[in-house]
């Protein structure tokens, strides 16, 4: 029997603030967009243009009229996949060595180093 005050845990993200993803599963299935926030407790990750929600937001003053905000909400990690601006294709990520010794991300299918 599990404990009450179980933390979730966090994951490697495969995926960095500023990368270039596309959204592989879900309503939103082929946009991509730059991701924006990662959240590495939750492994989810906030993606520009992606998952918009909307949010009613009921007037603080008197006078005061209500208003309505757009905003991302968060996507699993395990629904984007980095992407190729270059290629115009997703691709998995691998970890490899440059010369001078340094790991870096590489995008699988095209051999395109990332950082």
């Amino acid at each position: 029997m599990a404990s009450a005050n179980v933390k979730p845990q966090r994951h490697k993200m495969h995926v960095k603030k500023g990368d270039t993803v596309q959204i592989i599963s879900g309503a939103e299935k082929g946009k991509v967009g730059e991701v924006m926030t990662v959240l590495p407790k939750s492994s989810k990750v906030v993606v520009k243009g992606v998952n918009i929600k909307t949010k009613h937001i009921k007037p603080q003053q008197e006078g005061e009229s209500g208003q309505i905000t757009t905003f991302e909400a968060p996507v699993h990690s395990s629904n984007v996949m980095l992407y190729s601006n270059k290629q115009k294709v997703a691709s998995r990520v691998c970890y490899t060595y440059t010369d001078d010794g340094r790991k870096v991300r590489m995008l699988k299918k095209t051999g395109e180093v990332i950082d």
